[in-house]
């Protein structure tokens, strides 16, 4: 069985690869080349539909519409040359501290 992990790098990796892919060709590979306010203008759209679900309180669209701005979150960090590992970096990071910390750290820097 393959976990969220694995799963996460090979998308990864799947952006990436589409960076110069044949717009015709893949979803991903059109949204690289209409660059990043379309990025994230679909971010935008997503969050609103997770919101929306949130509200509704049906588990299986909160899923599904978490899905989908996880992937549009990891599309615009291949547009940045950044990868899943990057944004698991800084989750380790932050890992033990408190939220409220944090949060601190971040408006005092």
């Amino acid at each position: 069985m393959h976990n969220t992990h694995d799963v996460l790098h090979r998308l990864s990796e799947t952006l990436t690869s589409r960076r110069n892919a044949d717009p015709e060709s893949s979803y991903t590979a059109q949204l690289f080349a209409k660059g990043p306010d379309s990025i994230l203008k679909k971010i935008g759209e997503e969050c609103a539909e997770l919101i929306m679900a949130g509200k509704e309180g049906n588990k299986l669209h909160v899923v599904r519409e978490s899905a989908d701005v996880m992937y549009h979150l990891m599309v615009l960090l291949a547009f940045n040359n950044l990868s899943i590992d990057d944004l698991l970096q800084e989750m380790r990071r932050r890992e033990g501290i408190s939220g409220v910390d944090e949060k601190k750290s971040r408006t005092s820097a």
